[in-house]
């Protein structure tokens, strides 16, 4: 497991970018007491998705108001079509974790 941040850097409701070092850069979100992770990048265009707002467990695209679901990565609305990657994360004794 590789740590990613400290579970008070993400409170309820917000999303924090989290740069990895080797070339992967993850959104992290806080929805409803658990923890998530995809990419950083929206499939459709060059924006940070850590940028964007979270409005009923999805993460809207700060460039083009596209979204996608937070827990799957599925797109949920135009103009983003392609899903994003996501990541299983586990919290423990205060610290985000990414399990490989």
């Amino acid at each position: 497991m590789e740590r990613l941040c400290a579970s008070a850097d993400v409170p309820e409701g917000e999303v924090r970018q989290v740069d990895l070092g080797d070339g992967r850069v993850l959104a992290v979100y806080r929805v409803e007491g658990e923890v998530y992770a995809t990419d950083d990048l929206c499939s459709h265009g060059d924006a940070s998705l850590a940028d964007g707002e979270i409005k009923d467990g999805k993460i809207v695209c700060p460039y083009h108001m596209g979204s996608f679901c937070i827990r799957t990565g599925e797109p949920t609305g135009a103009p983003c079509s392609i899903p994003i990657r996501t990541y299983r994360l586990v919290e423990r004794d205060g610290e985000i974790m990414l399990v490989a």
